[in-house]
């Protein structure tokens, strides 16, 4: 099986997909910093030596760049990168044949315009240079911000012209299959200005019908696959026609049954085109149970079948004070992707300095979450936000049967209420998204920075470092992120680190099951 991944990232999907027999024909990512990640796992390639001896990296591209050295592009900010018409700096060779097995720097919309002015680049890559049986998968996770929930939700933004490229791409390389994965809040309608409401999944399904493919959409969570961590997202597969033709007669009762609204819905597309009002196609939600039945022993299984791993079984023993045992989940995760470059030290495990206010707030933060009442973590909020003075005497007795870090360095209980209030008026913040992990739970879903999470446990006042952030996301540890570990105030806007590039990664072990789910419909 091979497959071309878009949007590829620092390769979550990639390496899940590879995990279960599938092969990259091409792989295209706009950042440098993720790429450079990408490179060095399926290439063995370290591109910050290879900038430091003045070279160009032997297996990633850049579509365009304003800058001839290696060393300049792994810092370029990618949303300057020159357009394909103006002169610049392009690493595409003359011949189209070493392209194959490459990554691409750039972006999508830059790749398409590069396929539309070479048709035969686009025609190597629908036969997945020379395969009899042509490209099998076009795969991706288009960048999200726009459509998640904790995002502006703009319905106009640039970033959500993204699917349509991707689909602009499918229609020029025509892949027997098609995988899109996003962010749960694409479900989720947009107003537009008049207070209309606009369903981005259901309008990216009409495309993808417009250009011959089946849409089967998904509503699923990672930690259902064994990733340790919460993680809802959006599936779309696409089944070229023919393709869905030609393997339509093995499916079971319940799986005709799972396509036979995308058979209608594509009817319905090809009959009233982009003119056709929502409602005439469905997503199935493995977290409900009328529609657990359409998951249980078809091709969709591999999406449920995996017990729920805690945070603890995940990081537990990359604990700084009493460490365990690594657990069933971490050597098995380790013995699963052979594919990876072995490592004779656990890289990525960097702490980071954390003050000593900083520890005695994330102590509080783990009380909160291990008393869970949210009204109870909103009266002690409302104190450090300034906001209040004092608790309840209900909020007090819950709270004093807990233990807290002091300026000693120790873990003890307050005698007095009012001695606590002030405690908590001496730890002033301004953040409510921070939170304490749950031993024995999956990790929550936003988990993308340093300062999402901290730790579980009492003498581990610390924010996750970037392996153990990993682990929660199902990368085994020869696994290496490289670039910058982490970034901030402007820098956000275009540099990707390696905190972000594990959050915004699709976890192996969900890329995974993905590729099992897929390889059945090949």
């Amino acid at each position: 099986m091979n497959h071309i991944e878009l949007f590829s990232g620092c390769g979550g999907l990639s390496l899940g997909l590879e995990s279960v027999g599938f092969e990259l024909v091409m792989a295209n990512e706009l950042s440098p910093m993720a790429s450079e990640t990408f490179a060095y796992n399926f290439f063995n390639e370290d591109l910050e030596e290879k900038s430091n001896q003045s070279l160009l990296s032997n297996n990633v591209l850049w579509i365009n760049s304003k800058f001839s050295k290696l060393k300049s592009r792994l810092r370029e900010n990618p949303f300057e990168f020159p357009e394909i018409a103006k002169k610049a700096y392009s690493d595409i060779p003359k011949d189209i044949a070493e392209l194959k097995g490459k990554l691409v720097v750039g972006s999508i919309i830059e790749l398409n315009k590069l396929l539309e002015s070479s048709p035969e680049i686009a025609q190597q890559l629908s036969n997945a240079f020379g395969r009899e049986n042509g490209l099998d998968l076009v795969s991706g996770g288009p960048p999200c911000q726009s459509f998640s929930m904790a995002g502006k939700r703009e319905k106009d933004s640039e970033k959500n012209n993204l699917p349509w490229e991707f689909a602009k791409f499918v229609d020029l390389t025509q892949p027997k299959l098609v995988l899109l994965e996003n962010v749960t809040g694409i479900l989720r309608p947009f107003k537009d200005k008049y207070g209309n409401s606009f369903h981005a999944w259901y309008e990216v399904a009409k495309v993808f019908a417009s250009i011959g493919y089946l849409p089967l959409c998904l509503h699923i969570n990672a930690s259902n696959t064994g990733v340790a961590q919460n993680r809802p997202r959006f599936i779309m597969i696409g089944v070229r026609q023919n393709h869905f033709d030609e393997i339509k007669a093995r499916f079971n009762v319940t799986e005709n049954e799972i396509f036979a609204q995308s058979e209608a819905f594509f009817e319905l597309v090809r009959t009233h085109g982009e003119k056709l009002s929502f409602g005439k196609l469905d997503f199935y939600d493995s977290n409900k149970s009328d529609d657990l039945r359409f998951f249980k022993d078809t091709f969709l299984r591999h999406l449920i079948d995996s017990r729920k791993v805690s945070v603890k079984e995940a990081i537990d023993d990359l604990k700084v004070q009493n460490p365990s045992n690594p657990s069933g989940f971490v050597k098995e995760l380790n013995n699963r992707f052979k594919m990876l470059k072995p490592h004779s030290e656990l890289l990525n495990h960097e702490f980071r300095n954390n003050s000593a206010v900083v520890k005695r707030r994330f102590r509080l933060y783990q009380v909160l979450q291990q008393i869970g009442e949210n009204a109870i973590t909103k009266s002690v909020f409302r104190i450090l936000k300034g906001d209040a003075n004092t608790l309840t005497g209900t909020d007090w007795s819950a709270l004093s049967k807990f233990s807290y870090l002091h300026e000693n360095g120790e873990l003890y209980k307050f005698s007095c209420k009012t001695e606590f209030e002030n405690y908590l008026k001496a730890h002033p913040t301004k953040k409510q998204t921070q939170k304490a992990l749950i031993a024995n739970s999956p990790a929550p879903a936003a988990l993308s920075i340093p300062d999402d999470a901290c730790h579980y446990d009492d003498h581990e006042l610390r924010v996750l470092t970037v392996r153990e952030m990993a682990r929660i996301q199902s990368f085994p540890d020869n696994f290496v992120f490289r670039s910058k570990i982490t970034t901030g105030g402007q820098m956000r806007k275009f540099e990707v680190p390696q905190y972000t590039q594990v959050g915004n990664a699709v976890p192996p072990l969900l890329g995974a099951a993905l590729g099992q789910v897929l390889s059945q419909l090949l």
